[in-house]
């Protein structure tokens, strides 16, 4: 936050604090202490930097409110009261939707339930003088479109200006993510320490993505690529005040760390809000067995005849799930290298499944098992897991309100006009050819040559945006990259259903995995629960590439 405030010039500074995880650990925080659901993190940060803010006329909108927004604006005034400050804070509420939950027609057994809300009630807050504007969950990209729709005074009407910025602010959500951050091409940058992204935002929408002079990492065609391919799916960004066709997005370099973003087109938003719900799905444990040196498939055939034998069948948890990962290597320098992990998780609603009879058995198998036998760690006693899913409620249903700096409370009103479709699904894009060209030579490679990658999660769904840098990599990566050919490449993914994207104005396929990490992040469901690395994984794969391309 001090970075952002003295690094260069600033109107506003944006914060995204929440996530479908951060949601459930608020929402346990909530549990033990009503007063509390809110980002904690962020007042550290305020103590630090509202009196900078303020000298420097930058306002403050931040998402930070989580499930508490009403009373973070509350410890915000506490603590610029502390320090003899008297900042105006708004807040945005409604977006709350447990206490109605039987009235929506929501499941029992909810900790959190809340609405994806939109900019305008933000934008409230900011025409009623706010310095601080402090929301509960509304989209990411809102924290920005809200103070376009405040500055520019656009309307519901004026789709195309918010659905540019929409897109400004989906590239600005992760900070440096556009800005060289996780990027699959990370080696042409210096990204020991970058820098946070920036958008200068235009009058019909467009924008300019850029960072503070003399800070570290890259803006560039690529990073904000990967950034805009991230957790989104089809060519329809679907939100509460406007549709984003990201396949209107142009993006063009505008000089150094400079990339400008126009031709958006903006449609109705759908009828209904997307809304996120959260509960408890059980309680869940984890064992990892380390095996090494030779004959690592028959020990971890024993593990799995000896741990099952010695579970009493009364005791035995409702699911049990084996991964053998190969991570040793033959004739190894190191005993690391030479061992494998083969790991053992198991859910059940009832903890005690979980915790002492797992950690019992494997403890019986030390001096009985297989040659070399030892764990990662000692059994524990077993956790809670929780489970996101998301729900769709009619948007009039919602109690979208601002809470201006005065105390005056501002009915925000849905989208006057939405899409008739509501909901519009995704459609599969069929797997053709875009430009047949002659491959010629060919060389058996890493993908990761001459595309790029970013992937991420959506509820138990996976994002995987892939990318080509030139024309020539575009037409070869459209035709060739099937939904046929990802499940070859990534066998996780051969029995669950793929949905396939062409964003040709980005050199990019966007594929939505369903299913592939179960129940969320929170569940913990496979190695890598939120998908981070799915991309790099692909990247990694050998295939036939045409030698021109390399």
């Amino acid at each position: 936050m001090r970075e952002m405030l003295t690094g260069g010039p600033l109107d506003v500074l944006t914060g995204d604090y929440l996530a479908e995880l951060t949601m459930l650990i608020l929402a346990r925080d909530r549990l033990k202490d009503p007063s509390l659901g809110y980002a904690k993190t962020f007042l550290r940060q305020l103590e630090e930097c509202l009196g900078l803010a303020l000298e420097r006329g930058v306002r403050i909108v931040v998402n930070a409110g989580g499930l508490n927004p009403a009373r973070l604006a509350d410890a915000v005034r506490e603590l610029a009261k502390s320090q003899g400050l008297d900042p105006a804070v708004g807040h945005v509420e409604g977006d709350d939707l447990l206490p109605r939950n039987k009235e929506l027609g929501l499941p029992g057994g909810l900790l959190a339930a809340n609405a994806y809300l939109g900019a305008f009630g933000i934008a409230e807050c900011l025409r009623g003088g706010a310095d601080v504007v402090v929301t509960g969950r509304v989209t990411d990209a809102a924290l920005v479109v809200g103070p376009a729709v405040a500055h520019f005074g656009w309307g519901a009407g004026d789709l195309d200006a918010l659905a540019g910025a929409v897109v400004a602010g989906h590239v600005l959500e992760c900070g440096a993510q556009a800005t060289g951050g996780n990027y699959a091409f990370f080696r042409e940058h210096d990204v020991t320490r970058p820098g946070f992204p920036l958008a200068e935002l235009h009058a019909d929408g467009s924008s300019v993505v850029t960072k503070h002079p003399g800070t570290g990492g890259a803006v560039t065609v690529g990073t904000v690529t990967a950034q805009l391919l991230y957790e989104t799916g089809g060519p329809r960004y679907l939100g509460p005040d406007v549709t984003a066709r990201l396949d209107t997005v142009r993006l063009t370099e505008d000089g150094p760390d400079r990339v400008r973003i126009d031709g958006v087109r903006g449609e109705a938003p759908p009828a209904t809000l997307k809304a996120g719900l959260n509960r408890l799905g059980g309680h869940r444990n984890e064992v990892v067995f380390v095996l090494t040196g030779l004959d690592i498939e028959a020990k971890a055939a024993l593990v799995r005849r000896q741990f099952e034998d010695g579970l009493a069948a009364d005791r035995r948890p409702a699911e049990l799930r084996w991964t053998l990962a190969r991570t040793d290597h033959a004739d190894a320098a190191t005993e690391e290298a030479a061992s494998a992990l083969l790991r053992l998780t198991a859910r059940d609603g009832d903890p005690a499944r979980v915790g002492r009879e797992l950690g019992r058995v494997a403890v019986e198998m030390g001096l009985a098992g297989y040659p070399g036998f030892h764990l990662t760690a000692p059994p524990g006693p077993g956790a809670p897991y929780g489970v996101f899913e998301a729900a769709y409620i009619a948007a009039g249903e919602v109690e979208h309100t601002a809470v201006l700096p005065d105390g005056r409370r501002v009915a925000v009103p849905p989208a006057p006009v939405t899409a008739t479709t509501g909901e519009q699904p995704e459609q599969d894009e069929p797997d053709v050819e875009t430009g047949a060209v002659d491959p010629g030579p060919t060389r058996r490679v890493p993908l990761g040559l001459v595309a790029g990658a970013r992937s991420g999660d959506k509820g138990g769904d996976a994002n995987l945006g892939v990318w080509a840098r030139d024309e020539p990599g575009w037409r070869w990566l459209s035709r060739t990259l099937t939904t046929e050919l990802l499940r070859e490449l990534l066998p996780e993914t051969a029995e669950l259903p793929i949905t396939r994207h062409l964003l040709p104005n980005l050199r990019a396929l966007n594929f939505t995995i369903t299913g592939l990490l179960g129940e969320g992040v929170a569940a913990q469901h496979r190695f890598d629960p939120q998908a981070k690395a799915l991309g790099e994984w692909l990247r990694s794969r050998r295939l036939d590439i045409p030698e021109a391309l390399l």
